[in-house]
């Protein structure tokens, strides 16, 4: 972090109730300060909290994030605080302890991931479509390893992530661009499985694409728990790759078997797989609101907290509300 240097004064105050590993100072020209503070990646969204209202608001200063993979000699393991009863009484002078810090990456760091991720690219575009033409290959020949392997390399989770957490930090720009990347991606694999269908001569009777024109509880899971696991990737700051293979085997599956159904001149059969679709792609999203409502990500001042609130009260509503729907007519076409 570099500071003015009357700036840099009462820091190591503010820094006294952290767990702060390293704190040092070096002076620059034109009176100002490098900073250096090394601590736990757990707590690093509160120390940044405390330094964007503090000093970021003053022409010069900034705060950049690096991460550390280790540190010799190693920090100590402290024991977790043990704390206090409500009913029992501290003694005189005596604070509260402090409330556990979450047990994830700091909300800046984990934006800037999810963001980098989810942009709208010549290379992502290329990803769906080659992820496409291989499950539409896969579907087409009933070979399930195929399908896999398509799915290893669609580029779905994170668009569908900036979704989730734009919606719950009330961040408008997140939330377009992760719906731009998405729907992009959306109509390209729809658009190239069609053409696809239209060359090939579809067997809508191939188990692999007549499991996929029908919702089934074990679908509504599958979608939910991958959502909740693609979030939790995110915050825990670890490798998302496998995490991507499980969301995109709840998308893109259903996607290419609507185009090639609909292209092959299937088109009750193409409505149901996108019915499916559309099913999981609201559940992904509904469980990365939900997780990261549960992980405690919300915005740093109270008036984007007052929108991000609302904005999520009203898309898990209209989120269930939309599921209800998709299930009541599925269940009624098949009764039909």
């Amino acid at each position: 972090m570099v500071l003015h240097e009357e700036d840099s004064a009462d820091l190591r105050a503010l820094l006294k109730d952290y767990n702060v590993l390293e704190h040092r100072q070096i002076r620059l020209e034109n009176e100002e300060v490098l900073v250096r503070i090394l601590l736990d990646s757990e707590q690093s969204e509160p120390v940044l909290d405390l330094l964007e209202k503090r000093y970021t608001g003053k022409e010069g200063n900034r705060v950049v994030v690096v991460p550390i993979e280790a540190t010799l000699p190693r920090a100590p393991v402290e024991p977790e605080p043990e704390s206090a009863a409500p009913s029992e009484k501290l003694p005189p002078g005596e604070e509260p302890p402090k409330e556990k810090t979450p047990e994830r990456i700091g909300r800046e760091e984990l934006y800037e991931d999810i963001k980098s991720g989810a942009r709208l690219s010549r290379v992502y575009l290329a990803m769906v479509a080659l992820s496409t033409v291989v499950a539409a290959i896969g579907l087409y020949n009933n070979n399930v390893t195929v399908v896999i392997g398509a799915m290893v390399i669609a580029p779905l989770l994170a668009p569908n992530v900036a979704l989730s957490l734009g919606i719950t930090l009330g961040d408008l720009s997140l939330l377009r661009q992760g719906m731009l990347t998405a729907l992009a991606g959306i109509a390209a694999a729809l658009v190239l499985s069609v053409l696809i269908g239209v060359l090939l001569d579809v067997d809508p009777t191939l188990s692999e694409m007549a499991s996929r024109t029908r919702v089934g509880l074990g679908d509504i899971v599958l979608a939910l728990a991958s959502g909740c696991a693609g979030a939790l990737a995110f915050t825990a700051g670890v490798s998302a790759t496998l995490i991507g293979v499980m969301v995109a085997v709840a998308l893109l599956p259903p996607l290419v078997t609507s185009g090639l159904l609909l292209g092959g001149g299937h088109p009750s059969l193409a409505t149901g797989a996108f019915l499916l679709f559309l099913v999981n792609l609201i559940c992904v999203n509904l469980a990365g609101m939900t997780t990261f409502l549960v992980q405690g990500i919300k915005p740093t001042n109270w008036w984007e907290k007052d929108r991000a609130v609302k904005a999520t009260r009203i898309s898990i509503v209209l989120s269930v509300v939309l599921l209800a729907i998709l299930v009541g007519m599925i269940v009624l076409t098949r009764r039909g």
